[in-house]
């Protein structure tokens, strides 16, 4: 009996990095606005930023794009598991795939910025999960209102 040996190898990855992110619009559409909250090993980073008139399901798209660019940035190679309350934006994600035009282009930013991460997971979460990235995105939007 011949016994085979297997070596795997896996590059070493720090952490999981946790991303929650979540969009805001005063009117649909309307001032929009976006949250990101990241956590790394317990270490929380807070990012919120006008983004311009557009839908609320625009924003929650460019959520995952702007946070796609701040993990590039501060976490380039390790694995990112998103969280969100939007169900469109995990769903298009998800199946990779949407018959929105307005959509699409969103869609392939973020499969653009996602390649270059062994792993993304995304995961839809209820918006009581979400509160932090909410609260983000409200005070990005409450400050353009001033």
């Amino acid at each position: 009996m011949i016994k085979l040996k297997y070596t795997i190898y896996f590059k070493e990855f720090t952490t999981l990095i946790i991303v929650y992110t979540d969009g805001a619009s005063e009117g649909n559409p309307g001032k929009s606005s976006v949250g990101i909250v990241i956590n790394e090993n317990g270490h929380v980073l807070e990012y919120s930023q006008p983004i311009g008139v557009m839908s609320n399901h625009e924003a929650e798209f460019w959520a995952v794009i702007y946070a796609l660019d701040v993990c590039l940035e501060k976490f380039p190679g390790e694995i990112l598991s998103f969280r969100t309350d939007s169900k469109i934006v995990v769903d298009t994600i998800e199946k990779d795939y949407t018959k929105n035009e307005k959509f699409l282009p969103l869609l392939e930013k973020i499969r653009d910025r996602s390649q270059h991460f062994p792993y993304m997971f995304i995961k839809w979460i209820p918006t009581d999960q979400n509160k932090h990235a909410d609260q983000l995105a409200k005070r990005a939007l409450n400050e353009t209102s001033s």
